[in-house]
């Protein structure tokens, strides 16, 4: 079978740098992820910055370009993956659309504004041959997989309540931070219970601010249907702080038999049983299944299940992508509704 050719915009962190962090799991970028998978090959990468066109080069072996136009002419790639300033999105993928490549991976959030990121979604309907891929890489991680699974099939009980962490250090601007790393956690929350979050208030500090804490309180809603047009919402509490010496993301579930703890090293699940504390009532047990460890039974594969999603997209003409410019939208929609974002200090 022939191998599908693959080719970066951007070539940072994510396209290739990260790779070097010998504490991450592999692959964790996009070259890692298309030199690894059998089915592809790197063709080339694309960046303003000659250094960084340098080190790619010298770390992956392959041709590096100044225009991203130019890269596309010479290879014809069958995946673009768009990894640039979210305000360059819709004018990659614009580009992507009319050089009739099938498949799009772009980097979150999907746009910096809700226009452009209607416009990209806009591209993926409107051009039947394109597909794009939003890269919430948690959808492809083996213990979100996992998590949403329990949720499904409500082996804790029906979801009742959602609480939410985001902490990403101690002076970032919490807006910056909301939008960079938000969306994942935005994301992750919808793709976990397939229920549609929505903002309703918020309190404490100003997204704005540098320091302290914004309280983000919303619901999770089910699209209505003729003979239930308004089913109930289930509450969800979001916390973005600043001040921490440490990150923090996390979500927590509370369901009517047990609780299940999901997020950057934590994967836990607590069950109810009688009380060993008080007559008469019962208490939350951490599982033997967790044992308040990362759910790390194999390589949770987040980067390579990925770029298998979209090797296989290529393949199967009409696949939807598990990540799609529709999710990548809906998130767009929730941080928005939250507060638009102003360029990144």
């Amino acid at each position: 079978m022939k191998k599908i050719s693959a080719a970066i915009i951007g070539l940072g962190r994510i396209a290739s740098l990260l790779e070097e962090d010998t504490r991450r799991e592999k692959p964790c970028t996009h070259a890692g992820a298309i030199t690894s998978n059998p089915e592809c090959f790197l063709a080339g990468g694309c960046d303003i910055s000659e250094e960084r066109r340098k080190l790619f080069a010298e770390r992956w072996g392959v041709p590096v370009y100044a225009g991203a136009a130019e890269m596309i002419r010479s290879h014809n790639p069958k995946i673009l993956v768009i990894a640039t300033h979210p305000d360059s999105h819709h004018e990659y993928c614009r580009l992507a659309a009319d050089s009739r490549i099938p498949v799009v991976i772009c980097e979150k959030p999907l746009a910096d504004t809700l226009v452009a990121a209607r416009k990209i979604t806009d591209l993926s309907i409107k051009n039947s041959g394109l597909v794009i891929l939003t890269n919430h890489e948690r959808r492809y991680s083996a213990d979100y997989i996992k998590a949403r699974e329990i949720l499904a099939e409500e082996k804790l009980g029906p979801l009742l309540g959602v609480r939410a962490v985001l902490c990403m250090g101690k002076t970032k601007r919490l807006l910056d931070v909301f939008w960079h790393d938000g969306t994942h956690l935005a994301d992750s929350i919808m793709f976990l219970t397939d229920l549609h979050l929505k903002h309703r208030r918020q309190w404490g500090v100003k997204l704005t601010s540098a320091s302290g804490t914004a309280w983000l309180e919303g619901k999770l809603i089910r699209q209505g249907t003729a003979g239930n047009p308004n089913p109930p919402a289930i509450p969800a509490i979001m916390e973005i702080g600043a001040g921490r010496d440490h990150l923090i993301f996390e979500m927590e579930f509370s369901c009517e038999k047990g609780r299940l703890r999901i997020g950057n090293g934590v994967f836990e699940i607590w069950e109810s049983e009688e009380s060993p504390y008080a007559e008469k009532f019962r208490s939350l047990k951490l599982s033997a299944e967790t044992e308040g460890r990362i759910y790390e039974e194999s390589p949770t594969g987040y980067f390579a299940n990925m770029l298998a999603d979209a090797v296989s997209c290529v393949r199967e003409p009409g696949r939807l992508p598990v990540s799609s410019a529709a999710d990548g939208l809906r998130v767009i929609e929730y941080l928005h509704s939250v507060q638009p974002w102003s360029k990144p200090r």
